[in-house]
């Protein structure tokens, strides 16, 4: 099973940031993300069996999140595979202190894999044919966040899609 963690955008926030794909798609066209797909990984933990997957499912549900306030107001690309993203201007220590301490605690459960850069961000376009930013509309959204979900990425003949296995929080 391919799993990530994630913050999900709660409803009006994942239109809002629907609303800026379909801008950044008009402008740089390739990929628009599906609106269900709009996430923040905060920990790609790659393929992992069952049992483990079950054992992770259940480290989630016993996590607390510290409530957490982050800034989106910077698009993003990254060259390959043509990213187009928004993001912060400024690092947000206690987002990037979630992301550490989940790292932290995921290697003893034998997850491996921490990258050595974290760069906030939500994707909204893949394989973008351009990625000339420029004149898209400044951004200021706020995401105010206290939860996490372990998603499993499901890659099939209709696409890629997410299923979330557990929250944090949770019984």
């Amino acid at each position: 099973m391919r799993l990530f963690l994630a913050l999900v955008p709660p409803p009006a926030l994942r239109a809002r940031l629907a609303a800026l794909a379909d801008l950044a798609h008009a402008r740089c066209g390739g990929r628009r993300m599906p609106d269900a797909s709009l996430h923040l990984t905060l920990a790609f933990l790659g393929e992992v069996d069952e049992a483990q997957a079950v054992a992770l499912g259940g480290w989630v549900r016993s996590l607390e999140i510290p409530p957490g306030d982050w800034r989106l107001d910077r698009w993003g690309t990254f060259q390959r595979p043509g990213i187009v993203w928004v993001g912060s201007r400024h690092p947000d220590p206690p987002l990037e202190a979630l992301q550490r301490r989940l790292w932290d605690e995921l290697a003893p459960r034998g997850i491996g894999g921490r990258p050595g850069r974290y760069i906030p961000h939500v994707t909204l376009l893949r394989h973008a044919h351009s990625l000339e930013t420029d004149g898209l509309p400044d951004i200021r959204l706020d995401w105010s966040y206290n939860q996490l979900e372990l998603i499993h990425s499901i890659t099939d003949a209709r696409g890629a899609r997410y299923v979330t296995l557990a929250r944090s929080g949770s019984p």
